[in-house]
């Protein structure tokens, strides 16, 4: 006869935020979340003991249902619009008492973790989730105390995650029954009618890009980051498909994190997280061995196809293609303690290219630097989307337009500055197509890119000069003639099409895209910036 096993568990009052539930469980291990989330039925566990999770209606994030509450912290400083759409303070406090008197009947799961590697700009967060499984979650994403901070532990910010409860919207405000909405003055995130966990991580993102640079002159970014053997920092910005996880994941670099930093006055680089958050579709053991190997016990797998063996088929997307783990850093093997580094040397742009026509890396100038992070150039490619059969441009301001509370020139302007200060090299890689747009042509061999990177990083592509680098007809941007292990016509992407009058003229559309796009920004943007543009 085995012997049950018992679960210990601490609790804790929540009535301070009018919760009156008899059952609160406070601080409880992977392992006991891992266990409850089963015996509830929520969950399985895998051949590899990690946890996966459905996460219901909703498999990604929802921004039309992401609101910030207007006040006179935020009146004059968000950028409002459809990214941040505004809530009255009475119907925040209104849904807030609402799902308060809901959460008083569960029975809930609470947290006490930070935000923030760098202890100058750590960021204390409670997080009070109706589940297990997305307390798990915030157990391997946010940074987790020790034993004696948590003595007198304090929050910044409150997170309250009812996946369950529904908005009404013709009362609360919303658009519908889902909703994420911040609240800077209060300092508390609502999430409530979506199970998808992206809002919990997301929710803090979005605050820390609003707190950083308003209050602490900091920039956040949407990006991943990687320390040398000489401590020279490696930054990546790309939106999903460009490679920012597979290019920043090198066996001779060790990882700073893979999604969210801030850049301090005096050039520090601090992951926000103390976790990874990582699309698992087509994941293999070859590709993606870090990944791969980072899915064990503790790590929280979603909208994944698991057998009766508990054997995952991560090319399966019956769910979603939005598959999903998190992991704690400290399941990736090569990674930097704390997740700190000083001397950002190279910024590498990630953008893959379905029409062809740009060079597969670049060197640009501050102004062009600012111009491609406020335009986050990518493409959505034919079977990505309902009704997309052919290359369509694709735009996110900063690599991260849903997050960023601000107008995206502050965050552009605030960058190039600190190119400047800090002498960094920023580079413009396409991973995507050659010799064609999507269809006709190929994508760029992962082995070149890599070497072209590599190249940048050790100085072998040198100084931006008429002797080693072309300047691009239609987009102005400089590209270099020769790269170590890169045959030289790969370079010059004119050169890869069989027809170069029909490379010219796509090379023209894409750029009357990025003009089109830019003109809702060049109201608010100075001369350097404007002068990054393509002709």
């Amino acid at each position: 006869m085995t012997e049950e096993k018992t679960l210990v568990t601490k609790t804790i009052s929540l009535k301070k935020y009018g919760i009156n539930s008899p059952l609160v469980n406070y601080q409880l291990n992977p392992e006991d979340l891992h266990e409850i989330t089963i015996d509830n039925k929520m969950g399985v566990e895998t051949n590899s003991g990690a946890l996966a999770v459905n996460t219901g209606t909703f498999t990604g994030r929802a921004p039309k249902d992401r609101f910030i509450v207007k006040d006179q912290i935020t009146s004059d400083k968000v950028w409002w619009g459809e990214i941040n759409q505004p809530i009255l303070p009475e119907q925040f406090d209104a849904l807030y008492h609402k799902m308060v008197d809901y959460l008083s009947h569960q029975e809930l799961y609470v947290r006490d973790c930070y935000a923030c590697a760098h202890s100058d700009y750590r960021m204390n967060i409670r997080v009070i989730n109706q589940h297990a499984w997305c307390n798990l979650f915030a157990y391997n994403m946010f940074l987790r105390p020790s034993e004696a901070e948590l003595e007198n532990f304090k929050e910044d910010w409150l997170i309250v995650n009812a996946p369950d409860f529904k908005a009404d919207p013709s009362v609360d405000g919303t658009r519908q029954e889902n909703f994420t909405i911040l609240n800077f003055t209060k300092k508390i995130i609502l999430i409530g009618g979506t199970g998808y966990t992206g809002e919990i991580k997301k929710g803090i993102f979005s605050a820390l890009n609003f707190v950083l640079p308003v209050f602490r002159n900091t920039l956040p970014m949407h990006c991943s980051a990687n320390v040398g053997k000489e401590e020279d920092i490696s930054i990546f910005f790309g939106l999903s498909g460009t490679g920012k996880t597979t290019l920043s994941a090198d066996p001779a670099r060790r990882l700073i994190g893979d999604d969210e930093h801030g850049w301090t006055l005096d050039n520090h680089i601090f992951n926000f997280e103390g976790g990874c958050y990582a699309k698992v579709i087509n994941l293999s053991k070859e590709i993606e061995p870090d990944i791969y190997g980072a899915i064990t016990s503790g790590a929280l797998l979603e909208n994944v196809m698991v057998d009766k063996k508990g054997v995952v088929d991560y090319s399966d997307t019956s769910i979603t293609q939005n598959t999903r783990v998190s992991y704690p850093i400290d399941h990736i093997k090569n990674i930097q303690v704390p997740s700190i580094g000083k001397n950002p040397k190279n910024i590498f742009f990630l953008t893959a290219d379905a029409f062809g026509v740009l060079p597969p890396i670049s060197k640009l100038t501050p102004g062009q630097a600012a111009y491609h992070f406020i335009s986050g150039y990518t493409a959505k490619i034919a079977g990505t989307e309902d009704g997309i059969t052919e290359p369509v441009p694709s735009f996110s301001a900063c690599f991260g337009a849903p997050f960023m509370p601000l107008h995206p020139t502050v965050y552009a302007e605030m960058l190039s500055k600190k190119i400047k200060d800090a002498n960094v090299n920023v580079w413009l890689v396409n991973t995507g197509w050659t010799g064609g747009p999507y269809g006709v042509g190929s994508r760029m061999k992962l082995k070149y890119t890599r070497a072209m990177i590599q190249a940048a990083m050790s100085g072998e592509l040198g100084d931006n000069s008429s002797e080693t680098y072309t300047i691009h007809p239609t987009f102005l941007i400089a590209y270099p003639k020769q790269c170590p292990n890169v045959p030289s016509e790969v370079l010059c992407p004119r050169n890869t099409w069989e027809d170069t009058h029909a490379y010219d003229i796509k090379a023209n559309e894409l750029a009357n895209a990025f003009h089109k796009n830019f003109e809702k920004f060049k109201a608010y943007a100075d001369q350097t910036i404007i002068s990054g543009a393509p002709a």
